[in-house]
């Protein structure tokens, strides 16, 4: 209802009580920390799941992306070193589970976590896609080269057959890893960075 003014115009009426909208979740933390929690262990659980699959797109001479190794890089990017090192260990026993645990994958993520970590990204490199693709890129190279190191250590296979699988291997996975990879960071970051500013208020 408006109520007339002598100046000819018409205005609103001011309410007594301004309501505060409150959210569920601003009301109750703990909720947020749980939503938060699913999401993450969700995220995880993804990422594990599409580690085997191979969709049209998502293959080059037999590789597919790793995901995991997004994963690692989309976590540790704006986090400590330790943070990134524990997540890339953990995500690296899930794989081993996965897969083969000997050589394990904790140790080549477990780096990747943490010289993701240490490359500490938010001072030095632009907050864009081009830059997180050139980091999964360069982590992608690093962990198969670790774990082609790893087995040269293991001894159980000729060293002549292992280097001629790893040139494929890494340039395949770099290639289609650093691709991917902006699918993967862009709803994490965002999602994390919410979580942040509103822990933050």
């Amino acid at each position: 209802m408006k109520i007339p003014s002598f100046n000819g115009k018409s205005k609103r009426p001011q309410r007594r009580f301004n309501r505060r909208r409150t959210s569920l979740l601003r009301q109750h933390p703990g909720l947020l920390h749980l939503l938060d929690s699913g999401i993450t262990l969700g995220s995880v659980l993804l990422c594990l799941f599409l580690l085997p699959t191979r969709l049209p797109g998502m293959e080059l001479l037999g590789i597919g992306p790793n995901w995991l190794l997004i994963w690692v890089v989309a976590w540790s990017v704006k986090r400590s070193l330790w943070a990134g090192a524990l997540a890339g260990v953990i995500l690296g026993f899930l794989q081993d589970a996965m897969t083969s645990p000997e050589p394990s994958h904790a140790i080549t993520l477990g780096v990747v976590g943490l010289l993701t970590g240490l490359i500490q990204k938010q001072r030095f490199i632009q907050e864009d896609f081009i830059s997180i693709a050139l980091i999964v890129f360069v982590m992608a190279i690093v962990a198969e080269t670790i774990f082609a190191l790893l087995l040269i250590l293991a001894g159980d296979r000729p060293t002549e057959y292992i280097w001629a699988y790893y040139q494929r291997v890494a340039l395949a996975s770099a290639i289609l890893s650093s691709l991917w990879a902006p699918v993967l960071y862009y709803p994490l970051n965002l999602w994390w960075e919410r979580i942040k500013l509103s822990e933050s208020r």
